[in-house]
């Protein structure tokens, strides 16, 4: 399958019943994350029919995908994009449907300033959604892609020096392919955090890139010479009065 293949795929997965309830819990969480990051630069590898950095106060915002409506075409794996000058990245499924995602998470990495936040979804293979991917691999998108655990993903990051600040899970409903059955368990959906809280269809993970400081300690190699000890005044023996004032006089001018 091609790249343009496989993004029409996509497109069109998201306009059915099922892909609309993704996109219903995705939103929401996007909106909320990103209004609360700052900076200069966002951008968004994947999925460019969809705005999720639509409530980010970041002036200069990117879509970026290999085909379709993007700002930026180029490759996730090589980004012409500077190191250490984005402070926003979004991956919306992007990881699961590449070849090298190791390799997106490193670009992420390099172009990503220190204190930088990058916002992942995926796809749970822990869940009921994962569950159908073992019948429907020969049904395109999203049950062609490779779910990635969430521990794996954790420990993706934390190699490349990417903390984690927060997460949340979401679709909890079985993966229904009509209006008509989405209601009927949407009640599965409300109660999925308290009951079944690692088995929501699609996890998300906000991380942050941390950068420790260094200070090196350099030794003295000029110090102030030593003060020079006085040394004290010898008494001398006077016989008379005006003898001693004389004394006193010297040893005062001598100081």
């Amino acid at each position: 399958m091609t790249t343009h293949d496989a993004a029409r795929d996509a497109k069109e997965w998201l306009a059915t019943p099922l892909g609309q309830h993704l996109l219903a819990r995705e939103q929401p969480y996007f909106d909320n994350v990103v209004a609360d990051v700052f900076g200069y630069n966002a951008f968004q590898l994947g999925m460019p029919e969809v705005d999720l950095l639509r409530a980010s106060r970041i002036p200069m915002r990117c879509h970026v995908d290999a085909v379709g409506a993007a700002e930026l075409r180029a490759d996730f794996r090589d980004l012409p994009v500077a190191s250490n000058s984005v402070d926003l990245v979004l991956l919306p499924h992007t990881l699961e449907f590449s070849e090298n995602p190791h390799q997106i998470l490193r670009e992420v990495a390099r172009v990503l300033l220190p204190e930088g936040h990058v916002l992942i979804s995926c796809f749970n293979p822990w869940s009921l959604w994962g569950l159908a991917r073992m019948y429907r691999r020969n049904r395109g998108y999203p049950w062609n892609g490779h779910f990635i655990n969430l521990p794996r993903l954790k420990d993706w990051l934390a190699l490349l020096g990417m903390e984690i600040a927060g997460g949340q899970m979401a679709c909890y409903v079985p993966p229904c392919t009509t209006h008509k059955w989405l209601e009927r368990v949407a009640f599965m959906e409300a109660a999925g955090d308290r009951w079944w809280p690692i088995a929501g269809g699609v996890y998300f993970l906000q991380a942050v890139k941390r950068v420790h400081g260094m200070r090196i300690i350099m030794p003295k190699w000029t110090e102030g010479l030593a003060p020079g000890k006085a040394l004290a005044p010898v008494p001398k023996k006077v016989r008379q009065p005006e003898d001693a004032v004389s004394a006193r006089i010297q040893v005062t001018s001598d100081q």
